[in-house]
C-alpha cells in the first residue's frame, strides 16, 4: 500500500477522533439534550414517527445522542488511537 495512502488513514482516523464531538455538536447532538430545530431533531422526529412515537434504544439517534452527551468513551478512543498506531506501523 502507498504510504501516503497509509498516513492519510492515519490522520482521518485521529481526525474521527478529535472531531467527532464537534459534528455531533454541530447536527444538533449535545451534552444538554437534542437542540430543537437542528438536524438531530429532524432525525429524532423522523424517527418517533417511524416508530409509532418512540425512538428505539440502541437506534441511529441514540447512539448519536448519546454519543454528543458523553463523547466517545476511553475505550472508543482507544480503538481509534491503535487503528491509526497499526497503519501507522505499515509506513
Amino acid at each position: 500500500m502507498d504510504p501516503a495512502t497509509i498516513a492519510g488513514a492515519a490522520a482521518g482516523l485521529g481526525a474521527a477522533v478529535v472531531g467527532a464531538p464537534a459534528v455531533l455538536g454541530a447536527l444538533g447532538f449535545t451534552a444538554a439534550g437534542i437542540s430543537a430545530g437542528s438536524i438531530g431533531a429532524w432525525m429524532m422526529s423522523a424517527a418517533a414517527t417511524a416508530n409509532g412515537g418512540g425512538v428505539a434504544a440502541g437506534g441511529v439517534v441514540a447512539t448519536l445522542q448519546s454519543l454528543g452527551a458523553a463523547g466517545l468513551s476511553a475505550s472508543a478512543q482507544a480503538a481509534w488511537t491503535a487503528g491509526g498506531a497499526l497503519l501507522g506501523a505499515f509506513f
